[in-house]
């Protein structure tokens, strides 16, 4: 038996066969047609030798043949490999060969980086199979392949245990790890998704435009809603304009993307021209959420919930309600419905409430552990507990607040100083459009705090330094307060808008040609 995410486009096809499952331009496709072509596709890949456990990479960009590839894979019971498809060559060669893939599937437009890292070592890779035009000559195109095959396929027996994904992390500390996710562990996430104050149904619809390849863009709206029987819409990539008109026009009832995306698209000079009125509510996560983005939205009808996650989470974590987003600004709200958290000190005891501690989980949405990364894994699990890295505190009501990663923690004179605090009060000056803390070197504290700001360009002339930092010591203990600011047009960021500390560290916390405050 079939245990799988691949067995959800099965019954739907089995229960609803004529509703419809992925919209892709002027491509409509039911769940009748999704569960034959994913047959078709599964039994192609099975006659280019892929079996139960091996490994089939996926550079793509949002498309109908990335969830295609995703379900073909589970009913023949392999594990798919999403790849970034923003890694140079050389990084997308390290996870091939890291991973074992036996086969890749990728976009035309990607085929010199796949030529590339075709020949890295450790890679043996034996098909590489194009989407769409590039000339890749070296094997059958997608729809080739699709074309070829039979539609007769028996599906594997699959277990809820078995892996059907490795998700690799962002690496922004180092080389990249492929988090094993289950089929239960995607199950289970659907669940908690279903779980928010606006339950996922058939009648759905959601804008698939964050990145496939980050567990948010494919597990927080796109596999619940195949699961429920909803319609993916997908769009290969963000454009503000080009995503309005597409939740317009194909009446988007729920909708997930990062802040960034967000932000962009309520910043559109006519957005009040678009018809959104069927958006019955809007979700960010990756990143802090700024509050006057919210409001924007909520003034105009629309509810926001923020969602925190994990790529080791499936990725759902908690949930802040659209009711407390401004009573518990900054919070990342409360756990989901089957997850279970709590707030430990170095020696894995429960701290006191409000006291910072570490944020461990517990649930079957949590990841079976690292590929191929015994130490990793045991490090990330201790006392049946996975252990995030997150620093935070729990209040009496259950509401988590993250105030910093461990490592981005910045100890000032002895004194503890979280990042994401001093970015909150930031963040709040009405001139700042984004912003980001960082420690560097100082001599006499051992680290100072270093701020990279960007200022709104629609809030009049920029704010100085001094006016910054004046801001902060009237908000904020003066050992927290920025010692340095540095102006910027942007924030390092990655695909799923996580911000990549390490890239400022690096050009920012050793030096000191910003402006300095005494």
């Amino acid at each position: 038996m079939n245990r799988g995410i691949g067995a959800w486009v099965t019954k739907r096809a089995f229960l609803q066969g004529d509703y419809t499952a992925f919209v892709a331009g002027e491509r409509t496709f039911t769940y009748a047609d999704a569960d034959r072509r994913t047959d078709q596709l599964a039994s192609a890949l099975a006659g280019l030798g892929v079996r139960r456990g091996d490994r089939v990479a996926a550079l793509m960009v949002n498309s109908v043949e990335f969830l295609e590839t995703l379900l073909a894979c589970a009913k023949l019971g392999a594990i798919m490999v999403p790849i970034n498809v923003r890694l140079a060559a050389v990084e997308v060669g390290f996870i091939l060969g890291d991973s074992g893939a036996d086969v890749l599937v990728f976009s035309g437009q990607f085929t010199d980086i796949v030529r590339g890292a075709l020949t890295e070592p450790g890679v043996r890779v034996r098909h590489a199979v194009q989407v769409g035009e590039g000339g890749y000559e070296r094997g059958p195109s997608y729809d080739e392949l699709l074309a070829s095959a039979s539609p007769d396929f028996a599906a594997a027996d699959v277990a809820g245990t078995d892996t059907a994904m490795l998700m690799y992390t962002s690496g922004t500390t180092g080389r990249p790890k492929g988090a094993m996710l289950t089929h239960d562990n995607l199950l289970w996430n659907a669940i908690n998704v279903l779980g928010t104050e606006h339950p996922l149904s058939s009648r759905d619809v959601t804008v698939t435009v964050a990145p496939m390849f980050h567990i948010g863009g494919l597990g927080v709206h796109s596999l619940p809603l195949l699961y429920v029987g909803g319609t993916n819409v997908i769009l290969p990539n963000f454009d503000p304009v080009g995503t309005l008109t597409a939740m317009a026009e194909h009446r988007a009832t729920v909708q997930f993307m990062v802040p960034a995306m967000w932000v962009a698209i309520t910043q559109v000079p006519n957005f009040g021209s678009y018809d959104l009125s069927s958006l019955e509510l809007a979700m960010g996560g990756g990143a802090p959420c700024p509050l006057p983005m919210i409001e924007f939205l909520n003034e105009r009808g629309v509810p926001f919930i923020e969602g925190f996650g994990m790529t080791e989470t499936a990725p759902l974590v908690s949930i802040l309600n659209s009711a407390h987003a401004r009573s518990k600004a900054g919070s990342i709200g409360r756990v989901a419905m089957h997850v279970e958290a709590r707030i430990v000190d170095d020696d894995d005891r429960d701290v006191p409430t409000n006291t910072v501690g570490e944020l461990v989980l517990r649930g079957p949405n949590i990841f079976a552990g690292y590929w191929m990364r015994p130490e990793a894994t045991a490090e990330a699990f201790r006392n049946g507990w996975f252990h995030t890295g997150d620093l935070g505190r729990m209040d009496e009501e259950g509401y988590i607040t993250l105030v910093d990663r461990k490592k981005d923690m910045i100890i000032s004179g002895g004194e503890n100083v979280y990042p994401i605090e001093v970015e909150q009060v930031l963040f709040k000056h009405p001139k700042v459009a984004d912003a980001a803390v960082v420690g560097g070197p100082d001599p006499r504290w051992g680290e100072r705090v270093v701020a990279v700001v960007v200022p709104d360009p629609g809030a009049g002339p920029d704010p100085g330094s001094e006016e910054l930092v004046t801001w902060c010591r009237e908000r904020l203990a003066h050992f927290k307060c920025p010692r340095e600011v540095h102006f910027v047009d942007a924030l390092p960021r990655n695909a799923t808008g996580k911000l990549l500390k390490t890239v400022l560290r690096e050009k920012y916390a050793g030096v000191t040609d910003g402006v300095v405050v005494r």
